[in-house]
């Protein structure tokens, strides 16, 4: 029969197949998980590419807007400096502006404004319908009518 030594490297022996058997189970399990860890890895570094060139994009944007910015800047500082000059040729001119305005009730200003109001009325006139009179294909004036 079995003395107690055998029994011990039977029951050793089954240990030993069952730790195996334990340990084949893990090791497979763990293979399993690297390999979706493989695949998770894989995946978040084909969406940080994706990732990295939109942030890319957005940078090239910001710099384009960027130099836009840039140049309204420069267009509203000359703006600015076309704006001071002008003013300072509009002080300059406003002696003149007074004199004029002071001139005004005289003679030589009254002329040119009676010329303005004699040519806008005959444009007016000119314009107006009644001055449009029928004629005769020879050109004179249908009878009872007067030029």
């Amino acid at each position: 029969m079995l003395n107690a030594v055998w029994v011990a490297v039977i029951a050793a022996a089954g240990c030993f197949v069952v730790l195996a058997a334990v340990s084949v189970y893990v090791l497979l399990k763990l293979a399993g998980l690297i390999e979706v860890t493989s695949v998770s890895v894989s995946g978040l570094r084909e969406r940080s590419d994706e990732a990295i060139d939109r942030a890319h994009a957005a940078i090239d944007v910001a710099t384009g807007q960027l130099a836009r910015t840039e140049q309204i800047t420069a267009s509203m500082d000359e703006v600015a400096g076309s704006m001071a000059e002008l003013t300072g040729r509009v002080t300059a001119f406003a002696p003149l502006a007074r004199l004029a305005a002071a001139s005004g009730s005289s003679r030589l200003a009254r002329v040119p404004a009676l010329l303005y109001g004699v040519r806008h009325a005959t444009q007016l006139r000119a314009a107006s319908p009644a001055a449009a009179r029928p004629t005769s294909p020879t050109g004179a004036l249908p009878r009872g009518g007067s030029r």
